[in-house]
């Protein structure tokens, strides 16, 4: 690996404006925060600072440079992370190889992948005519079903699993990768849809009916090694850098709606492949954007999905927004009906979920009955209590108060009443941060390494007074450190990662100490009190060797030097 080259690349690039591209970043004194993508978390615990260029977590404790982050939260290699930066700032990285990742499943990939080929040759065959003609008729042009690699499976039962088995898969296999059924081809006659992983890989496919055939009109590849339904969204890999560059994502519930908005230029869309949402597809999300628009299905279901899913992103902390179709369009539908306009309309006036709820809650009460009344009045406010800001939960009092001709203060109380409630079971159920306990001889250790990595002059003195650390990975990282500075002339933390990128346990080691809490600059006399505290251990554990020593020791003059040794040790006279 060429470290010249990296850090070149790196000292071109800035570590906020990769970062703030794929997470919101907030600007708060001389570093950025932000939500960390690599657990879960609701509050920005991210700190970005620009000017060592670096990133750490204090929750999770995720830190390191624009290549660590590149390489964790895109789930790439360090030459890949390299490549990218480098095409980013018209470096030529030409001659750096990347090469192919070899997996278990790379076998069934091919599989799929053939498959997806062999689909859309037969779309695009006169065999496909009918198929075409149907696609055409529900406005899915050429463009776009060479854009979302639609394809077609034939009536016959077998021509997939037979040009399979002759490119040597098995029918054990393919039965049990979803391609094959009881050695038979297992969809027939259907129009296909691929369905791809994150990084945009073929892991299996959604068929549909365009014939009357009395079948269920959607059949979809089980669950196999490499499609796992609770951990996909349709359409991630495309919409990725849409969102990027739209600052939001639009979460749908099905792949023709992603299609039909696709058709009118609307591309920072996923979809659920359903309605339910599980905890690695909020993840997803979350990486996506902050920013995100739920626009599902306008019929109860789907409106039962929108206040589902909206709860759990609350809960999470994450206030998202609603577009409410009116029944019982979904996004395909209303887009064929009112056009891009319209629809563009709906996403631009989307209001946040609260809001939604609330409007929600109105549906169905009988506003004759008091007792329906008070009911509502009551579900309002308990949802106005969860909301963050105390200016919206005035402005929705005041409505309601006025609405109802019902007291201020007395929906005032009530709120009030919620919130000390919740305070007091917040303060119940706040989990303690878990603090590791640390002797202040390793304070002092980590301490003195914290300060090498800041400061060119401390590796001078380190070097000078030949101190002993205590555990291996601390010689390797001060040994390293040394090493660096003599070859580079100076220390910089974002290009010290680079350097350490395949040195395994010292990155772990390194990790640890960026992300603690330790003084970045110091005086010589303060460092030399750090030094006193590192000669004090070495002394106690050379006392404890002796004394050891002493009490195996069977001969009463060998004994008596060692106690002698120790004797000196203690009054300072080795």
């Amino acid at each position: 690996m060429n470290n010249d080259l990296a850090n070149t690349i790196r000292s071109k690039v800035d570590i906020v404006d990769i970062i703030g591209e794929r997470i919101p970043l907030t600007a708060r004194g001389k570093n950025f925060f932000g939500v960390c993508p690599f657990h879960d978390d609701s509050n920005p615990s991210m700190s970005v600072s620009r000017e060592k260029q670096i990133y750490t977590c204090f929750s999770c404790h995720a830190t390191g440079n624009v290549y660590t982050f590149l390489m964790n939260y895109e789930h790439i290699e360090f030459r890949e992370a390299l490549k990218y930066l480098g095409e980013r700032v018209g470096i030529d990285t030409g001659n750096i190889h990347i090469a192919k990742k070899v997996t278990k499943y790379d076998k069934l990939y091919e599989a799929y992948n053939f498959s997806l080929k062999y689909f859309q040759n037969n779309l695009n065959s006169n065999v496909g005519k009918i198929a075409k003609a149907y696609l055409l008729d529900r406005k899915i042009d050429d463009s776009l079903i060479k854009e979302f690699e639609i394809g077609l499976s034939l009536e016959s039962r077998d021509d997939l699993t037979k040009l399979l088995t002759n490119k040597e898969y098995d029918l054990v296999t393919l039965n049990r990768i979803g391609l094959s059924s009881d050695n038979h081809d297992i969809y027939n006659d259907r129009i296909m849809f691929p369905l791809y992983d994150v990084s945009g890989k073929v892991v299996g496919f959604s068929g549909r009916i365009y014939k009357d055939s009395g079948q269920n009109k959607y059949l979809n590849t089980k669950e196999t090694d490499i499609f796992k339904k609770g951990e996909l969204l349709y359409h991630y890999h495309i919409a990725k850098e849409e969102c990027r560059i739209k600052k939001s994502v639009i979460v749908m519930e099905g792949f023709m709606d992603v299609i039909r908005a696709s058709s009118i230029g609307i591309k920072n869309t996923i979809a659920l492949m359903g309605t339910a949402l599980t905890k690695e597809q909020i993840n997803l999300i979350k990486r996506l954007s902050n920013n995100i628009i739920l626009c599902l299905d306008g019929d109860d279901p789907g409106q039962h999905a929108t206040l589902n899913i909206g709860n759990m992103l609350f809960d999470l902390g994450i206030e998202v927004k609603v577009v409410k179709l009116p029944n019982p369009d979904d996004p395909d539908s209303f887009i064929l009906k009112n056009g891009k306009d319209r629809f563009i309309g709906l996403i631009d006036s989307a209001i946040n979920f609260s809001d939604y709820k609330m409007q929600s809650l109105r549906e169905n009460v009988d506003f004759r009955s008091d007792e329906e009344k008070a009911n509502y009045i009551n579900r309002v406010v308990e949802e106005t209590s969860k909301l963050d800001d105390p200016i919206r939960r005035e402005v929705v009092l005041k409505r309601l108060a006025k609405e109802f001709d019902i007291g201020y203060n007395t929906l005032e109380m009530r709120i009030n009443s919620l919130l000390k409630d919740e305070k007091k079971h917040e303060a119940i159920f706040i989990p303690k941060k878990v603090v590791e306990k640390k002797d202040k001889y390793s304070k002092a250790f980590e301490q003195i390494i914290y300060l090498m990595l800041n400061n060119d002059w401390v590796i001078t003195q380190v070097e000078r007074e030949h101190l002993i650390f205590p555990t291996e990975v601390m010689r390797q990282i001060t040994s390293e450190i040394i090493y660096y500075y003599k070859k580079y002339g100076n220390i910089n933390v974002a290009d010290f990662y680079t350097y350490v990128q395949e040195k395994e346990n010292i990155l772990t080691f390194l990790n640890k100490i960026l992300a603690g809490n330790y003084i970045e600059t110091t005086s010589k006399d303060e460092l030399f009190l750090y030094f006193k505290v590192v000669r004090e251990y070495s002394l106690t554990q050379e006392i404890k060797r002796l004394t050891n020593l002493m009490k195996k020791e069977v001969d009463p003059l060998e004994q008596a030097k060692i106690g002698e040794k120790i004797r000196k040790l203690r009054l300072g006279d080795s």
